[in-house]
């Protein structure tokens, strides 16, 4: 049997804000290497096109959170800024000699939900003191500058891990492409959430799954 884990506003919230990372790095580049920028040309285009993309970069969030569709995602927020100690000193030991029960996140996940979050406003916050500099003082711009180009390397890398432990993670990545997962992979990475499901009658099966494939 199959188990919701993501509905689709959250699914579409995640694939709209991975999109504005990938043409924001995209854009990046050319921006910040000269020789990259030589052979694309365009400079005041992919400029706009950057500055753009960073400015709507909140709104697949800020969408699936508000209104009677976000319940789930609102609900998710509340999961990923609810820590255990158990779960903090796994977090400090880096996953050495702890054994969890996880919930429907791992800390893992919580800390690059946190750092999505957080990397999102302060790209924008700083994004827009750049674009926008004659109405900052000049030490605003000078450490926005620094701050935005830190920021920069460091989701360069975090992306690039995140799509590799999504690959190394078939299972975990097919939930966020359609929605659902099994009661078996549930138990295994996410006891807690399963439990929790089954205490509250909140569990909800694909009526497409099929007994035979769905495992």
């Amino acid at each position: 049997m199959r188990v919701l884990r993501f509905d689709s506003v959250q699914r579409t919230a995640h694939w709209a804000n991975a999109t504005l990372f990938a043409i924001l790095m995209l854009t990046a580049l050319p921006l910040y290497f000269a020789s990259i920028e030589r052979l694309v040309g365009r400079h005041v285009l992919i400029a706009e096109i950057h500055v753009w993309a960073g400015v709507a970069l909140p709104i697949p969030v800020l969408v699936s959170l508000i209104g009677p569709w976000g319940a789930r995602m609102r609900q998710d927020v509340r999961r990923i800024n609810r820590w255990t100690e158990e779960e903090l000193r796994w977090v400090l030991s880096f996953g050495r000699g702890h054994r969890l029960m996880f919930d429907k996140f791992n800390p893992g996940q919580k800390l690059n939900a946190i750092f999505v979050a957080a990397s999102i406003v302060i790209m924008l916050g700083t994004g827009s003191i750049l674009k926008w500099f004659n109405l900052f003082p000049v030490s605003w711009r000078t450490g926005a500058t620094f701050v935005h180009d830190v920021m920069t390397w460091v989701i360069f890398f975090a992306v690039l891990g995140h799509i590799a432990l999504a690959l190394s993670h078939p299972a975990s990545l097919r939930s966020m492409l359609r929605g659902w997962v099994t009661e078996d992979w549930a138990e295994q990475h996410a006891p807690r959430w399963l439990e929790e499901l089954g205490k509250t009658g909140l569990t909800q099966r694909d009526p497409r799954s099929d007994p035979d494939t769905a495992r």
